[in-house]
């Protein structure tokens, strides 16, 4: 084999596996995050009162007033 074409073959080679680690450890790591996320959602979940008028019209307040005071 021609040493123009093994070297070609050899970068490409090393090309392709530096890709393939990337994407590997970038889908880890999305799965780690998503894991992260899942886990401290789930344990910061508090009861919420009935659904009520005053409840409702409470929490629409306190938002609107929220994003005007950003």
């Amino acid at each position: 084999m021609p040493p123009l074409v093994s070297e070609g073959l050899n970068l490409a080679l090393y090309g392709m596996g530096t890709v393939f680690v990337f994407l590997t450890l970038l889908v880890l790591a999305t799965m780690l995050m998503s894991w992260l996320v899942t886990h401290r959602e789930t344990a910061a979940v508090v009861a919420l009162p009935a659904d009520s008028a005053g409840a409702k019209m409470a929490a629409i307040t306190a938002a609107i007033h929220q994003h005007r005071n950003r």
